[in-house]
C-alpha cells in the first residue's frame, strides 16, 4: 500500500510518519501532485497556524490537489481545520471540504485553559474509522490526545464528539475525506487502532 503524507510547512509531520511505520507502512512525504493523486491513502497532518499554512498550500498548488483527491484522505489536527470552509485563526478561507467554520475556544470558567492540551474521551462515534470502539469492547469511550486552540462546531459531518468548554467535532467525515482534531499518532493503542482502521477503509 502506498501512503502519501502531504508535505507543507507544518509541524509534527514526523511523528505521524513514525506511527505509520509502526503499522508496517513506509509513507512517502511529498508535495508532488502526481504522487498524492496516485497514492492509495493520503494523510494531511500537522500543527501550525491556519493562515500561514493555507498561503503555503495555495502558493504550491496543493489546495487544488487536495480538493481533487479521490482516495481516502485523513486530516489530523490543523489538517482537519484546513479541510473546513473558514477559520477564525487569521480570518482564513480554507479548503472547503467540510461545511464548517473553525472557531477559537472562548473560556467560560477559570479552569478552561487555551490551548486545550491533554487527554479527552470521544463519544457519539459514527464511522468505520472507529471500528473496535463500541460498548461491546474494552474501549467504549476511547481516550485520545488533543493540543489545539481552535475547534470545529458540531455538524451533520461530525463522526465523533469531544467536550471542552462545549461539545465540538473531534472528527469529521464527508465522502472520501476523514479528519480528526486529536492526534492519533500520540494516542497510544487507541490512536494506533484508528490509524489502522483508516488504512483498512
Amino acid at each position: 500500500m502506498r501512503v502519501a503524507v502531504v508535505k507543507y510547512n507544518a509541524g509534527n509531520i514526523f511523528s505521524v510518519m513514525n506511527a505509520l511505520r509502526r503499522l508496517g507502512v513506509e509513507p512517502q512525504l511529498t508535495d508532488d501532485a502526481e504522487a498524492l493523486r496516485t497514492a492509495d491513502r493520503v494523510v494531511f497532518p500537522g500543527q501550525g497556524e491556519a493562515k500561514t499554512a493555507m498561503t503555503y498550500l495555495r502558493q504550491h498548488g496543493l489546495d487544488e490537489v487536495i480538493r481533487s483527491l479521490q482516495q481516502p484522505v485523513l486530516g489530523i489536527c490543523i489538517g482537519q481545520q484546513l479541510l473546513c470552509c473558514h477559520s477564525e485563526e487569521g480570518d482564513t478561507d480554507c479548503l472547503g471540504i467540510f461545511n464548517a467554520e473553525v472557531k477559537r475556544f472562548q473560556p467560560k470558567r477559570h479552569e478552561d485553559k487555551v490551548p486545550c492540551m491533554g487527554w479527552n474521551n470521544l463519544s457519539n462515534l459514527k464511522s468505520e474509522l472507529f471500528s473496535h470502539f463500541t460498548p461491546l469492547t474494552s474501549h467504549p469511550s476511547p481516550y485520545v490526545y488533543f493540543v489545539h486552540s481552535y475547534y470545529v462546531p458540531l455538524s451533520e459531518e461530525t463522526i465523533a464528539v469531544a467536550d471542552y468548554v462545549q461539545p465540538y467535532s473531534a472528527a469529521l467525515h464527508k465522502d472520501n475525506f476523514y479528519a480528526c482534531q486529536f492526534h492519533p499518532e500520540k494516542s497510544g493503542a487507541v490512536g494506533e487502532q484508528i490509524l489502522r482502521n483508516f488504512l483498512e477503509l
